[in-house]
């Protein structure tokens, strides 16, 4: 049976431009709009996107609201909302390629093993990135490669989805929404508002392998990300580093034991303190300061794991 898609883009006050631009690119599609729905999550937007969207484009689209503000809650919502076989998240900053819906079907006939998959995501720069953001790039989820790679190990991060573009079966989305339907995320792993806390999707991602399936990465999905001048500055940059190094550690606390977290010996920490110094004394201050951003994202966390904040496994 040829499978039939859901497309799902959740906004919270995205920008019109960006959306546009978005939108343009699924009507472009390839895939007969026959073969997917879309659905617009607007999740708590200022201005109802309603209002200001129209779907009269496709005979199978729809606006929906969602009150609980969060990313995590606008895909949960999407995720009982749909009615595809595979469901597709593409954000609101997501240029898709013209094939990338038909490249997804394809992959979801070839390789049925695969519970989740994504491709390659080339930056589109909003102005000209100064050069000494390039070794971040890839934290902006820029992601570009030749070959495909698959897996079925959750630990393995060359093969790791990210949100953008992220096509999921359904029964492997249903297990996610589920784990939260049973208390099991009692925390949430995803932007909310301004936070630059993320986690959600790669949590998503090894749904995948908890349901005996693998995950992949296919050359042959291409879309175009979207990046506003704000996001290459250095406060931006740093909040975000910070953000994922908080996030890291809580994911962490889903998928293993949190016995170790329950603390360090003085003569580690004492040790680890000197290692840190050595490597800020040999840094720039822009480096120094992502140093600290990095490791003062792990110690809230810690801190906030510490504090009692466990998660139901």
């Amino acid at each position: 049976m040829v499978p039939r898609l859901s497309v799902i883009t959740c906004a919270h006050n995205p920008r019109s431009d960006y959306l546009q631009e978005v939108i343009g690119a699924l009507k472009n599609q390839t895939l007969p709009q026959s073969r997917w729905e879309y659905l617009l999550i607007d999740n708590l937007s200022k201005e109802q996107l309603a209002r200001r969207v129209d779907l009269s484009w496709h005979s199978s689209a729809r606006h929906i609201r969602e009150e609980k503000l969060g990313l995590t809650h606008a895909r949960l919502r999407g995720i009982r909302e749909a009615a595809g076989d595979i469901l597709v998240f593409v954000d609101d900053d997501n240029v898709l390629d013209a094939d990338y819906l038909e490249q997804v079907v394809l992959v979801a006939e070839e390789w049925p093993r695969l519970g989740v998959w994504a491709g390659q995501n080339r930056p589109g720069f909003e102005s000209n990135p100064p050069d000494w953001t390039r070794q971040y790039w890839s934290r902006l989820v820029i992601r570009e490669f030749d070959s495909d790679r698959w897996s079925n190990q959750p630990s393995q991060a060359d093969t790791m989805p990210c949100g953008a573009g992220m096509a999921v079966r359904k029964s492997v989305a249903d297990y996610y929404a589920g784990l939260h339907d049973k208390g099991k995320r009692n925390i949430i792993m995803d932007r909310t508002g301004d936070s630059l806390v993320s986690g959600g999707d790669s949590d998503l991602a090894i749904c995948a392998c908890d349901c005996g399936l693998g995950m992949g990465l296919f050359a042959s999905l291409k879309l175009t990300h979207l990046i506003p001048a704000s996001r290459l500055t250095e406060d931006y940059l740093a909040g975000l580093l910070e953000g994922l190094a908080y996030s890291g550690i809580l994911l962490n606390s889903f998928r293993s034991s949190t016995g170790s977290l329950s603390g360090k010996s003085s003569g580690r920490k004492r040790l680890t303190k000197m290692a840190d110094l050595a490597r800020l004394l040999i840094r720039n201050r822009r480096e120094r300061r992502f140093f600290r951003a990095v490791r003062n994202g792990e110690e809230k966390a810690l801190k906030f794991l510490l504090n009692g904040h466990q998660v139901n496994h």
